[in-house]
């Protein structure tokens, strides 16, 4: 990547493409480094203290090797867990990713609020405190599935979507007290806005898909609004912390992010 500094895009998997694409839209010509941490996959059925260790130290190795301009932790679990740990320890401009309670609790009619993440995510007193904070007049009800997770991994590597799998993860959700109410939906885990429009389909009524990617993106933008790049548009590298041979499924739907998947290891 020459002399320009890439931006680092880190998740536990590929969730974080999500994220991705909208930066691209408004940072076209900066040079992204995207790392999944296959060796620690998943994230959202570890236990707090383990993402708390694991994701500064880890960031901090990636942010050694690649010296990136600024690093988008585009994890819903990493960041409500680990934020203000790799703040601390690195010396980088960083981006976290948080549940989309205010413009979910902005836009809903019926007061009544899904939260959809990982089981790590929707456990998080970080939640309880946004809830409090941009949706007390809301009720607020949660659904942690790591099946939804895996879901959206295989449908980049291009494998057919399970409906019925789909519309039990639904139910987890809406059928719980007062779900039958809820308008408005937070995807708050960066996956699952790859998989909104199966979501959607397997809803028994209509509802909104709220998720914070395009915030982050500005947030990204502005941060770097004073940096010069390059003419050409910025190349993509896609690296996974442990590489094993079926990872090259992922070629085809990387590409489509403008990623060339390579074979190192981040950890």
């Amino acid at each position: 990547m020459g002399h320009t500094r890439p931006l680092l895009v880190f998740d536990s998997g590929i969730g974080g493409l999500s994220v991705l694409r909208p930066i691209r839209e408004l940072l076209p010509r900066a040079p992204i480094v995207y790392v999944a941490d296959s060796a620690g996959y998943p994230y959202g059925t570890k236990r707090a203290g383990e993402i708390e260790a694991r994701v500064p130290a880890l960031l901090g190795r990636l942010s050694e090797r690649f010296d990136p301009e600024l690093i988008v932790i585009a994890c819903n679990t990493a960041s409500t867990i680990a934020l203000d740990g790799v703040r601390a320890a690195l010396d980088v401009p960083i981006v976290g990713t948080v549940p989309a309670i205010k413009p979910a609790a902005e836009r809903s009619q019926s007061r009544v609020i899904g939260v959809l993440g990982t089981k790590a995510t929707v456990r998080q007193p970080y939640v309880d405190r946004l809830a409090s904070e941009f949706a007390a007049d809301c009720t607020v009800i949660r659904h942690g599935s790591a099946e939804l997770v895996d879901l959206a991994e295989s449908k980049l590597r291009g494998e057919t979507a399970d409906t019925a799998a789909y519309a039990e993860i639904m139910d987890g959700l809406l059928s719980q007290p007062d779900g039958e109410r809820i308008d408005t939906v937070v995807l708050a885990c960066t996956h699952f806005p790859l998989v909104e429009e199966e979501l959607a389909a397997a809803s028994p009524h209509p509802l909104a898909f709220v998720d914070g990617k395009e915030g982050i993106a500005r947030r990204t933008a502005w941060l770097l609004r004073d940096k010069l790049w390059p003419d050409e548009p910025g190349e993509g590298r896609a690296l996974f912390t442990r590489w094993a041979p079926e990872l090259e499924r992922y070629r085809v739907g990387l590409a489509n992010y403008g990623l060339e998947l390579i074979k190192g290891s981040g950890r």
